[in-house]
């Protein structure tokens, strides 16, 4: 059964007032309204309840009448919060940028701006930046070495120098050829020697007893970390005054002779155990045998794989208005053994401190480049924790390249000096530049770095020359761009892009 329902139009008196005349449209239309709702079939529910009382009790418009806080009479206040608070919220897209000072590095990718860096323009200019030290981490591939290479190259427009203490695969050479600065290649069959206990030249005003006693200090720490790299343990008390005595008999008869100390002649007087004892005056004569094994430490130097490279004069002097300065390396350590390496690095980095400690030397970065190398070998941290500590009273921005955050972990098990080391060295760089890492070192790069969860999933899915840089509890993401003659100068796979040789014919 059905039933129809019609409305028609109202005639209302034409003397009528206003408000009459509106409600009665207002009556007309809930008329027709009713009228549409009753003509349709009644649908019956579960529970029995009609449609018509199911109706919204207010239109789709909302609350008729002023109810309904439209009018313009409800103002809420703005929002209001500061930048730091906005870059937590929204990381990469509330930052502001470092500014426009220092060198040029690339697009900042959520910015779409350009990307400007240079740690010695932040330091004292942003807060919580404390230091320019810097730590790059990257798998291989993703670009990192390019990354390091435009940093010194951009850098010398600046007027900053560069040294490479260590390359140990020889890439840094072309690019200092390139620039003007010069290279010293040292190995077996080189021509390059290098004097490690050299004397450097005093800066001025220096008290030449004050100064006499650094060198002596400077050269006494240099033979103990020679000594426990090959003896691989810390050294007894009585071997440190050995190393004394023999240094001083040393240099006295250097004086005498007029020549330049060498380790050769250290190694010779730790093995003459008499004259270690009349010039120490122990009557026990306990000294001479008690320097037995520093001798032996030290003859690697003399007459073991690096004969003639630490053990000669000098064959070229330390410019320090060079713009670049690098020690080629590449031909020790080749053979899974870093001890050569290690001696190597050791003696070219007490040889390279006297341009560092020199006040006047201006700003420079120092490059430790395939730093997983290094981490391993307690006497080297100890020197570059020396380094990194006295960065900005020396003027200096250490750059510390690694592959993987765990490389730090290699130091040494948990607890120990090693591993405090490595870790000091990470806590003091207020830079880390993280390119892609693998899946299984996500979890180690956040906890070392303290990563949030959006920074984590970020250089996980890096791309080449695309890395993560946290500076000063602030991060952005930036691509490195590079000139055409910068990627022609830091090909690193020029071996692995080169097509094959042509056959030869042998029948002939």
């Amino acid at each position: 059964m059905t039933r129809s329902t019609s409305a028609s139009a109202l005639f209302t008196p034409s003397r009528s007032d206003r408000a009459r005349r509106r409600q009665a449209r207002r009556d007309l239309a809930a008329a027709h309204r009713e009228a549409r709702l009753a003509n349709q079939p009644r649908r019956r529910t579960a529970t029995r309840v009609d449609e018509l009382d199911a109706r919204p009790v207010y239109p789709a418009s909302g609350r008729p009448g002023p109810a309904s806080a439209r009018g313009g009479k409800l103002k809420l206040p703005a929002h209001r919060m500061t930048t730091a608070t906005a870059s937590g919220a929204f990381p990469f897209l509330a930052e502001g940028g470092l500014g426009a000072g220092g060198m040029y590095i690339g697009r900042d990718v959520h910015a779409e701006a350009g990307f400007s860096f240079d740690p010695f323009e932040l330091y004292g200019r942003i807060e919580g930046f404390t230091n320019p030290n810097l730590l790059l981490a990257g798998v291989i591939g993703m670009g990192k070495s390019a990354l390091a290479k435009s940093l010194a190259l951009r850098s010398i427009a600046h007027g900053y120098k560069i040294y490479i203490p260590c390359d140990p695969k020889g890439e840094w050479s072309p690019v200092a050829e390139a620039l003007g600065g010069r290279t010293i290649a040292l190995g077996p069959g080189m021509s390059g020697r290098l004097n490690p206990l050299d004397a450097p030249a005093a800066p001025g005003g220096a008290d030449p007893a004050e100064w006499a006693a650094e060198v002596r200090k400077r050269r006494l720490l240099l033979l103990a970390s020679l000594a426990r790299t090959v003896l691989h343990r810390d050294l007894v008390p009585m071997e440190h005054t050995a190393l004394d005595v023999a240094l001083d008999e040393v240099v006295a008869e250097a004086r005498r002779t007029d020549r330049v100390p060498l380790l050769g002649d250290v190694a010779a007087m730790l093995g003459n155990s008499r004259r270690l004892d009349d010039a120490l005056g122990d009557p026990a004569r306990r000294l001479g045998a008690a320097a037995e094994d520093l001798a032996h430490a030290l003859r690697r130097l003399v007459q073991g794989d690096l004969a003639g490279i630490f053990d000669a004069p000098s064959t070229v002097e330390f410019d320090p208005t060079a713009p670049m300065l690098s020690i080629d390396l590449s031909s020790l350590g080749t053979a899974g053994d870093d001890t050569g390496l290690i001696l190597a690095m050791t003696c070219a980095s007490a040889w390279m401190e006297a341009a560092l400690s020199d006040p006047a030397g201006g700003r420079r970065w120092v490059v430790y480049d395939e730093a997983w190398r290094l981490m391993r070998h307690l006497p080297l941290l100890e020197r570059m924790q020396q380094q990194w500590k006295l960065s900005r009273g020396l003027g200096i921005a250490n750059l510390l390249v690694i592959h993987r955050l765990s490389d730090l972990l290699s130091a040494g098990d948990a607890g120990s000096r090693g591993r405090a080391l490595a870790e000091g060295l990470l806590s003091d760089c207020a830079t880390r530049i993280i390119y892609r890492q693998e899946p299984d070192q996500l979890a180690a790069t956040a906890s070392l770095l303290g990563l949030t969860g959006v920074e984590t999933q970020a250089i996980a899915a890096l791309t080449r020359g695309r890395g993560l840089y946290k500076i000063a509890g602030r991060s952005f993401v930036v691509q490195h761009l590079l000139h055409p003659a910068e990627r022609e100068l830091f090909d690193t796979d020029a071996r692995m892009q080169a097509g094959p040789r042509e056959p030869v014919d042998t029948r002939a």
